[in-house]
């Protein structure tokens, strides 16, 4: 005889199994079609759900579009946090973290979802918020980079927002450029200088500090 636990697990288990589905259709419509053009019947008929059953997980086309850029936006961070700490200088990280984020964002289904539909399915309060996550991935990066002694010790705010700013305004800029890998390129150069400048030094890294 199954126990309350292990119902309650199957069901969990049923619901996470779901809204999996759920997730990983829309993605994957929102993808192919973009999100104008991606019916809610149409995530339905594809995942195997019924209208029910998929209102019992989400309100609206729009609240599975949040949730599915959320998810990207999760794994874009651990992209960047990975990058940074395979360099052992935290502003060699730093570049390497922003470096993975651009490449990672040319990914033609990271593309279509965050640079692409995402300005017209969400609106802007609702992408910051998303979005908080990783800035403040970048602000914790900023704070080691300090307490290395790789940049002086400054607020850490207003820098934390330049650079973010910077980034997002540039992935946008490469994703939509006609020679994208060219403008990966040129922004990368522009970054190392960037960089180099915030940590008032001509070149990116601890070990150039002191030349």
């Amino acid at each position: 005889m199954a126990t309350k636990a292990s119902s309650r697990r199957s069901q969990q288990e049923r619901t996470r199994a779901t809204t999996d589905a759920l997730l990983s259709t829309a993605r994957e419509l929102f993808v192919t079609h973009g999100f104008a053009a991606t019916s809610l019947g149409a995530i339905c008929d594809r995942a195997g759900v019924t209208r029910g059953a998929f209102y019992h997980h989400f309100s609206n086309k729009e609240q599975i579009f949040r949730e599915v850029y959320a998810v990207e936006q999760k794994e874009l961070a651990a992209v960047v946090r990975r990058a940074f700490w395979t360099q052992r200088d935290a502003w060699d990280g730093m570049f390497a973290g922003c470096k993975a984020l651009l490449e990672a964002s040319l990914e033609p289904a990271v593309r279509k979802i965050t640079l692409v539909e995402a300005p017209g399915a969400l609106d802007w309060n609702a992408m910051r918020d998303i979005q908080a996550g990783c800035k403040e991935q970048m602000r914790s990066g900023l704070a080691v980079a300090v307490e290395a002694g790789c940049i002086p010790a400054r607020p850490l705010a207003p820098l934390t927002s330049l650079l973010y700013g910077a980034i997002c305004e540039s992935a946008l800029d490469v994703a939509h450029a006609e020679d994208q890998r060219a403008a990966l390129r040129d922004t990368l150069t522009q970054l190392d200088l960037l960089l180099a400048g915030a940590a008032g030094r001509a070149a990116p890294g601890c070990a150039h500090k002191d030349e």
